[in-house]
């Protein structure tokens, strides 16, 4: 079952709910693990097994031997279409 779009979080309420200084200085547009795991509540296993399965596809790079990932398309991965829902 899909989520009614007015559920959605648009583009511009992610960029507003990280806009104050506070946030933007603790979440900043390119996250390390330790940061997207904090952001949402899990534990940063949770986030490499996600990565390693591809839930994380479209959001997330390897830079080097690390993961950096996109906090924009994170939040709206997260929020709006689900982490089990892989495409």
């Amino acid at each position: 079952m899909s989520e009614p779009s007015s559920l959605k979080l648009s583009d511009k309420e992610i960029a507003a709910a990280f806009s104050e200084t506070r946030w933007a200085e603790r979440f900043p547009p390119i996250l390390t693990v330790d940061q997207a795991a904090e952001l949402i509540g899990v534990p940063k296993a949770t986030i490499y097994a996600w990565s390693s399965s591809g839930r994380l596809r479209r959001c997330a790079r390897k830079v080097g031997k690390h993961l950096r990932i996109f906090r924009g398309r994170f939040v709206e991965r997260i929020f709006n279409e689900g982490i089990n829902n892989v495409k």
